[in-house]
């Protein structure tokens, strides 16, 4: 995870140019679908859904790569067009996963959405519709070891508040104040303080937990 230990990431410089060159030439080429929508007609009748898999570091907290549960590498763009529904220069603060992806287009196309499927319809957002949403949401990550260590680990995200658990011995833990604290850069996990914070977000995170039907329950 440290930038200088892999030959395809010798220095930061490098890594940043090569990583703006890929954001442009993906820009050049989402504008050239746009352009042909338009040229036939159908870029009003057509729905263009824009997403990243996951975030990535360039540089915070000395990191590339993703895996961590910091915002960097959590946070995803999401950005849809259609403009039969949506405003142009809409902007929507709730939190969308991309669990919510597939339901949404089975909204959009009219199809029903299997019961067993994770995630929901972001349709009713979408047309500006003020509708209950989730306030949290679960993060795991299982793969350890491998190439970049980094341990198993699962958390809580909620609009404010961040808890994250190493779970294999040695346990570590961390929470952190989103609000006052948005580069994650004060654990504030053992403060007293903070003690009924953190009993909470475990309360909630286990209920999180046997709604995705977790096998280590």
């Amino acid at each position: 995870m440290k930038i200088g230990d892999f030959d395809d990431v010798p220095d930061l410089d490098t890594f940043l140019k090569n990583y703006y060159r890929t954001l442009v030439g993906i820009d050049e080429n989402v504008g050239r679908v746009l352009d042909v929508l338009e040229r036939l007609g159908f870029e009003k009748n057509t729905v263009v859904i824009y997403n990243g898999d996951n975030g990535f570091f360039l540089g915070e907290h000395h990191f590339f790569d993703k895996r961590l549960m910091y915002e960097p590498s959590i946070r995803v763009p999401l950005l849809v067009r259609y403009p039969k529904m949506i405003r142009p220069g809409t902007i929507d603060q709730n939190m969308v996963l991309n669990v919510d992806i597939a339901p949404t287009i089975l909204g959009l196309a009219g199809v029903p959405v299997p019961e067993d499927v994770d995630g929901k319809s972001v349709k009713p957002l979408l047309m500006g519709k003020s509708i209950p949403w989730r306030s949290e949401f679960l993060y795991e990550y299982y793969e350890y070891p491998a190439v970049h260590m980094v341990r198993k680990n699962r958390g809580i995200r909620t609009k404010r508040w961040k808890y994250i658990h190493y779970f294999e011995d040695p346990e570590e833990f961390e929470l952190y104040d989103i609000q006052n604290d948005p580069h994650e850069v004060n654990n504030l996990y053992g403060n007293p303080a903070f003690d009924d914070v953190v009993a909470q977000l475990r309360t909630r995170m286990v209920v999180l937990r046997r709604e995705s039907k977790d096998p280590d329950l």
